[in-house]
């Protein structure tokens, strides 16, 4: 499950007002360490390895679609993701990157009512 905060809804709709339609991968670590990246939509290669992990509603014709690689997926699907965002830089592939600001992810444990 995939959510997103407020905040980091308003600066999507100004990065696809500034981008065209984006999408999330959720960066399994290395150089970008473990932040969700956001791409133009189509910029990054999908395959059998990523799995679709939902969309995010915020306020747009289309939703923002958010994947994570399916190796990285069987240690985070017991959880509720929240894309978040908050100040200061982070990845430089990332398109909020010169905004000054930087997409996290956030975590808790899914409820036993959830999906």
């Amino acid at each position: 499950m995939v959510d997103v905060t407020d905040e980091a809804a308003d600066l999507l709709r100004r990065l696809t007002a500034d981008h065209g339609p984006v999408m999330f991968h959720q960066s399994g670590g290395c150089c970008d360490g473990s932040a969700p990246m956001c791409y133009p939509d189509g910029d990054f290669l999908l395959g059998d390895a990523d799995v679709h992990l939902g969309d995010l509603d915020v306020g747009l014709e289309r939703a923002v679609p958010v994947w994570m690689s399916k190796a990285q997926h069987e240690y985070w699907k017991h959880t509720v993701l929240t894309i978040d965002v908050v100040e200061g830089r982070g990845a430089g592939f990332s398109l909020e990157a010169p905004y000054g600001v930087r997409f996290l992810t956030r975590s808790r444990l899914r409820t036993d009512g959830e999906p």
